[in-house]
Parts: structure tokens; sequence; C-alpha cells
């Protein structure tokens, strides 16, 4: 296949960035501060004082206050670096659909700040992980709410972006260039380079032939919360596009962060296409809803391994690196039933696990 290693000099230079972001911490002390002028203007967080809620894979941050008012979050989005509107516009679609995702109270968009409702601490990966039994009733709460997203969302999705053939190949890029390129110094020969075209041509027209609806696009375990009302609570949204209909339920099922039977997730997987609206079945037949799930998953997979890199190499953020054998152990379970995945799978079998042991 033509795959050869070469000595990656850019480790010393990524080490020292590192270590400069993680240093440099007077940035964040100063937006801190204006976080907190900020909230003090609002009479329902008199007197309180930010704790961190949760730092997530981008710039954002979000700090939980308790005031007279109750418990509230506030985002911190550096303007130079996100973009607070989608976030707003979104939020908004989805509390018109009764989905329960955080409401935004108050925003100031030039200064990057939003005062949120609290949906609470229990997210579903902690309460996953801790009780296995609670997997059937939150999964079948998370279908249903994604299902809601997927009727009501028909009324709101043309005013989102498309999920376009630029934006799934970029997608596909982060692969190619942070996992295999910065990462793991693999070096793609004229064949090989070939090889990944097709397959990105594949995953691109199996995304593209989709039936198009209202994509969350983060639609996972780490960005669900379990709550009394209306499970389960709805975060990180802001990225949501118009795209295929098994992008979140892939994001739910095939999740990074925990996996389950391969069975289990099939079944699941019927329940949501059950629950599906007429026009879907007649469009897909569960044999192509097969196909389209699980090749769609090969691209997700393929996106956030590469994410995964580029959070470390770009923004010293190496705690992704350890979900990335389980975010490919998806294409090589699938691999028996798809002869056209067999140079992704011995790429990965060959070259990308190997090589991530290697550099544990």
């Amino acid at each position: 296949m033509g795959f050869d290693t070469f000595p990656w000099i850019l480790n010393c230079f990524n080490a020292l960035r590192r270590a400069t972001i993680a240093s440099s911490t007077t940035p964040a002390d100063v937006r801190l501060a204006a976080l907190r002028d900020w909230a003090r203007k609002f009479d329902s967080l008199a007197g309180s004082e930010p704790v961190p809620a949760s730092i997530d894979a981008s710039f954002r941050r979000y700090f939980r206050l308790h005031g007279p008012g109750g418990s509230f979050i506030v985002m911190d989005a550096p303007p130079d670096k996100e973009d607070s509107l989608p976030f707003v516009r979104v939020a908004g679609f989805l509390d018109a659909m009764q989905l329960n995702a955080p409401r935004v109270l108050e925003a100031s968009l030039e200064s990057g700040f939003l005062l949120l409702t609290d949906l609470g601490t229990r997210q579903y990966l902690d309460e996953l992980v801790s009780d296995k039994t609670l997997a059937a009733p939150l999964y079948r709460d998370a279908i249903d709410a994604l299902l809601v997203m997927q009727r009501k969302g028909a009324a709101f999705q043309s005013q989102l972006p498309p999920y376009d053939e630029a934006l799934l190949r970029f997608e596909l890029s982060l692969f190619h260039d942070w996992l295999c390129g910065a990462h793991l110094g693999i070096d793609f020969d004229d064949a090989a380079e070939r090889e990944w075209r097709s397959l990105c041509d594949l995953l691109v027209a199996n995304a593209l032939d989709q039936p198009r609806v209202f994509v969350h696009r983060d639609y996972h375990s780490r960005n669900l919360m379990v709550t009394e009302e209306n499970n389960p609570g709805i975060l990180d949204f802001q990225d949501a596009v118009e795209g295929p209909v098994t992008y979140d339920l892939v994001s739910l099922l095939k999740d990074c962060y925990v996996k389950w039977p391969p069975d289990q997730v099939w079944q699941w997987a019927l329940d949501f296409y059950a629950g599906c609206d007429a026009s879907i079945h007649e469009q897909v037949p569960e044999a192509q809803f097969r196909r389209y799930f699980e090749l769609m998953g090969v691209q997700r997979h393929i996106k956030a391994a590469g994410i995964f890199c580029r959070l470390y190499h770009r923004d010293g953020k190496d705690g992704y690196l350890k979900d990335i054998p389980r975010t490919l152990s998806y294409i090589v379970d699938i691999a028996p039933r798809y002869g056209e995945l067999s140079f992704l799978v011995e790429l990965i079998g060959r070259k990308v696990l190997p090589g991530l042991e290697v550099r544990r």
C-alpha cells in the first residue's frame, strides 16, 4: 500500500508551544475578570462568584453562578475566536421545538458572554459509566428527542448552514493531515493518495445522498445532560447544520467516549428508524438505512480522530488522544461488510493503531 513513516521534526516545537499555552494564564484571567464584572450587572447574580462548570474542545468556557435568583451558567466565548450568534440562534430554534436546551437569558455578543439557564451537573457519560443499567431509558429519551429535533426542526433547517461537500471533505482531511501526518508521520505515496481520494468520494457521496434534516452535529454523551423533566438536556448545539438523516444518530450510538455491543447499537438504530416519518421510510428502505448509518459513522469517526490530534498539536489539549482507538474501532468492526473500506482498515490496523501505541 505504500505507507512509510518519517521522523516528525515538529515534536519539539509542538511541545514548546503546548508549554507556552499552559503557562500563559493572563488572557484567561482578564476574561474571567470581565465575566465577573458583566455578571454583577444582573440582580439575580448579586454577590455570586463564578465556578468552573466545564471546558469543551473549543475556546469556550462555562461557569456556574449561584445567586438570589438560583443557579445559572455564563458562557465565555472570546469573540476573536468564537462567534456566539449561531449559539443564540440555534438555542431559539430548540426552544421553539420544546426541547430541553439552555435558554439565553442575556447576551453580550461583542464581549462574548452569554447568561444561560442551568441544566445541572448529571452528564450522560458519567451516568452511563457509573451505572450501565441506565442505558436503556437514557438512550430511549435521547432517541425520542432526536426524532423531535428532526421532525420539528424541518421548520428551521433551511436557516442552517448546509453540510455540503466542501465541509465533508474538509472534515475528512483532518484524519489525513493531523492524525496520519502531524501526529504519526505517515507518508502517503501516490497509490495511497489515490486510494484515499476514492475513499473520500465514497463517504461524501453516502452523506450527500441521504435525506436532509436538522443536524445538531455533536449529539453524544458529553453533550447530553440527565434532567428530571424533559430529558435529556441538550448542549453544544451551535454548529448545527442541515445535513444527513443518520449523522446525529451515529454520534449518539457510536459514541467516541462510550461503546456498546454492536447488536444493541443496531437495535437502538432500528428504534430510531421505526420512529421516523413515513417519508423517510419511503425514501430509505431498512437495508439502505443501515448502509447510510454505518458509512456515515466512518466519516464521523475519521473526522473525530483527526480533531483529537489537532486539539493536541494545535491547542495543547491531550485529553482526547486516549479516545482515538475506541473511535477507530467502530470502523474495524464493520469492515467485513464493506470491502470498499479495505484501504482504510489496513491503514488503521497496520499503521495507525501501532503508531498510537508507540506514542502512548
